[in-house]
């Protein structure tokens, strides 16, 4: 599996290569244990209070819910956008020197989120990024922290290596008792879904085309908590307009330099809006 020596973040050339054939590399413990522990107790405390956050994070406790986890423990939205500690996340030198060596061009930040995942929650079937991202001419890229341990029991990422050279494929539907969304993209030919196991602090990049995706968490007591950043090249053309404002790595907004997308991508006008979801894992 690609990855980094755990006392650096600076990307070899053999590493670059690596990523560019299998579409992905994880830095091992790019965070570490303090930081980890801030970015967890700082959700946790979002989501034990569980107060809504207008437009951002809504859970749902009602008796209707107490099957589902995922309707307690929504997704984070966003936080960067009104939350100190996420926004330095989002914009740490060390993710802008690992983006600035896969992308070979400058990067700017369009995304945060921050998911729960308990026990018993449902996964994310296989799908591609930039299907929800629209980012033209080329594609995104993600940024996956790991705040738990993860593997295949508590829900980890999957991923398909080579699959970032893929165009996007229009989905077909997932099967909703293991993924909480409708969209399944699958593997072609050949190829293999692998699991990208994980320890706190290990950070995931993986470009906006690779087919990735998650199942449940079957684990009775680990959860499987993940910060999440999205990012494009400087000098894309276009993103869906729902990521915007977009910021370069020094807190600028920067969102006049790329256009808004207007189409739905390669799968027509249907998904035109598709970006207001977002990915998820």
């Amino acid at each position: 599996m690609n990855t980094i020596p755990a006392s650096e973040f600076a990307v070899a050339p053999e590493q670059t290569a690596d990523y560019h054939r299998d579409g992905y590399l994880i830095v091992r413990k790019l965070f570490g244990a303090d930081e980890v522990q801030a970015i967890r107790a700082k959700f946790d405390a979002i989501g034990e209070a569980g107060q809504p956050i207008a437009g951002y994070w809504v859970p749902d406790r009602s008796p209707a819910a107490a099957t589902d986890p995922l309707r307690r423990y929504p997704r984070v939205m966003q936080p960067h956008r009104y939350d100190a500690l996420a926004l330095r996340y989002l914009l740490d030198a060390r993710v802008h020197a690992v983006l600035l060596a896969l992308l070979g061009e400058e990067p700017v930040a369009a995304q945060t989120m921050f998911y729960f995942k308990p026990p018993g929650a449902r996964g994310q079937a296989l799908h591609q990024d930039n299907f929800y991202l629209h980012v033209q001419p080329h594609t995104c890229m993600a940024a996956w922290t790991a705040i738990d341990a993860c593997g295949p029991d508590n829900g980890c990422l999957y991923v398909v290596p080579g699959t970032h050279q893929e165009q996007i494929v229009c989905p077909d539907t997932a099967d909703a008792s293991e993924s909480f969304t409708t969209h399944l993209v699958r593997v072609p030919g050949n190829k293999k879904a692998i699991p990208a196991e994980m320890a706190p602090g290990d950070v995931l990049f993986f470009n906006g085309s690779l087919i990735h995706g998650s199942p449940p968490n079957r684990s009775a007591t680990q959860w499987r908590r993940a910060f999440i950043c999205h990012y494009l090249p400087k000098r894309s053309s276009a993103i869906a307009s729902v990521y915007k404002p977009l910021l370069d790595f020094a807190g600028h907004d920067v969102s006049k330099l790329i256009a808004d997308s207007t189409a739905g991508g390669p799968c027509g006008a249907e998904f035109k809006s598709g970006g207001a979801a977002g990915p998820w894992h």
